[in-house]
């Protein structure tokens, strides 16, 4: 079974792990929300990232929110049967940086850069050497950064693959927008799309 991701819309996706495991991050919009989770992620606590109530959980299944990633005032980093997630810092005007992550998952061997809600951080500038494969970032340059300076922080970043999400409010997805993210090794993958992740080999 492959690794997969389903880009739900707005900031929601959700993760399958090739064996089958199932992660959630930041549910709210769209469609999808049928697998029960293993585990669910929350970056912030604005009610479009935080609705747990749309999927069923499996027995044990661990919720990380940003409150338990930011306990002891860092940044946390959890191992859960081979899956590794990292918080990391994630912030602007409109959202406090003790009050909110991102995440870097390692699954199957592909490492993941959930951004949350989030304008540049000084910590992207350490991200390079990490090796992200895919990176999805905010775009709506209303509550967090724009499509620039997203693709400046793609830029910095140097993930694999560049995704744009959250992008206009009120929106699952908007194509037009999409087209104006002029990040490198983009990636658009509209709203309700499932792609397969791949490894470096």
């Amino acid at each position: 079974m492959a690794t997969k991701i389903l880009y739900q819309g707005h900031g929601s996706l959700r993760l399958t792990a090739a064996d089958g495991r199932v992660i959630y991050i930041d549910p709210y919009a769209g469609k999808g929300y049928d697998k029960p989770a293993d585990i669910i992620l929350i970056t912030h606590q604005h009610d479009d990232h935080t609705q747990v109530g749309l999927i069923s959980q499996k027995p044990g299944c661990r919720i990380i929110s940003n409150s338990e990633a930011l306990m002891g005032g860092k940044h946390n980093l959890f191992n859960i049967t081979d899956i590794t997630i990292e918080a990391v810092e994630a912030g602007n005007k409109n959202h406090d940086p003790k009050e909110c992550v991102g995440y870097i998952v390692t699954v199957d061997g592909i490492k993941i850069y959930f951004a949350g809600d989030t304008s540049k951080t000084k910590s992207m500038e350490s991200f390079a050497a990490k090796k992200i494969d895919y990176a999805f970032f905010p775009t709506d340059g209303y509550y967090n950064m724009d499509m620039d300076e997203a693709a400046e922080c793609a830029k910095l970043i140097g993930a694999r693959f560049n995704i744009p999400i959250h992008m206009k409010p009120g929106e699952l997805f908007d194509a037009q927008r999409a087209q104006t993210f002029k990040a490198p090794n983009r990636l658009i993958v509209p709203a309700g799309e499932e792609i397969t992740l791949t490894a470096v080999k």
